[in-house]
């Protein structure tokens, strides 16, 4: 299995559906706690339209966002504590549900995890692929 992730940091909606519609995705999982942005063009509505006439799928799965105190944790770099509570989030209820509904997804057709940060390694979306998919094939794009 192949899995996509991208952050939106930096990037106009324009030339990110670009590189997604470049990578071959036909579906954007939002993995944000809350899919709101300041950036324009990164709201859920407004994002999913842009997608939408792309070509491209858009699903929100709030629950495998990080909570405020994950994001307050990601924003200081302190990514043991954005590990430890993130971690705690997968194992509810409403998370492993759609954590299995994101595996059903991304195996049916390309899938990219979308959330703000740019770079990977500073984000809860790698905590996820290493916990709900740590067999994929990771391919981390950049805008």
């Amino acid at each position: 299995m192949k899995i996509f992730t991208i952050g939106y940091e930096g990037a106009t909606q324009g030339e990110f559906i670009a590189r997604l519609r470049e990578a071959g995705i036909k579906l954007l999982a939002d993995v944000r706690a809350v899919p709101l942005s300041r950036r324009p063009g990164f709201s859920k509505n407004i994002l999913a339209a842009g997608l939408r006439e792309a070509g491209i799928d858009y699903v929100g799965l709030k629950a495998l966002g990080t909570p405020p105190e994950g994001r307050e944790a990601a924003r200081k770099h302190d990514l043991a504590r954005l590990r430890h509570i993130y971690m705690g989030q997968l194992e509810l209820p409403e998370a492993m549900v759609q954590a299995a509904q994101l595996l059903d997804m991304a195996t049916e057709r390309p899938t990219a995890l979308l959330c703000f940060e740019r770079e990977p390694a500073c984000c809860h979306r790698s905590l996820l692929v290493e916990a709900v998919m740590p067999d994929a094939e990771v391919v981390d794009l950049f805008v």
